[in-house]
């Protein structure tokens, strides 16, 4: 029997889903296999740029070969007490890592605590389809565990 093991306990997206691309913009195409949409795992558009930016939040910060900036710093600080200094440096990070493609931008990061763990909310616009939506993750102490 094979489980899986998530390194992130909810995503919740919300907004508008209408795309706006005018014409000649570039339709983005990708692969996965973590949660395929359809039979032939291919992603398109805004599914692709979400899992990338998913994917971006699966690495810890030093973890990529050759490039000990990549990464985010959640799982390092998670059991740590979440005051306004540590909120701060993920908010920090989080903006890094949303900034880092530049497909998107992030017009506004929440970072609160939950019962086990860290909540993130983010306000993300896609630029070349003109669609904000909300992003929500949740890093869990227990998962962030099963991830070393």
């Amino acid at each position: 029997m094979v489980t899986k093991s998530r390194l992130y306990d909810t995503i919740t997206l919300q907004g508008s889903t209408r795309s706006q691309v005018t014409p000649g913009a570039k339709t983005y195409k990708g692969f996965s296999t973590v949660s395929p949409v359809s039979e032939s795992f291919a992603l398109y558009d805004l599914q692709l740029i979400k899992q990338d930016i998913l994917n971006h939040f699966h690495i810890r910060l030093g973890e990529r070969l050759e490039q000990p900036t990549f990464g985010t710093i959640i799982w390092d600080i998670l059991f740590e007490p979440l005051t306004e200094e540590v909120k701060q440096l993920i908010t920090t990070n989080v903006n890094q890592i949303i900034n880092y493609d530049p497909r998107i931008i992030a017009d506004q990061v929440t970072v609160t605590s939950y019962e086990s763990g860290i909540q993130i909310e983010c306000m993300l616009t896609y630029l070349p389809y003109n669609v904000t939506q909300s992003m929500q993750l949740r890093f869990d102490q227990a998962v962030g565990l099963l991830a070393q």
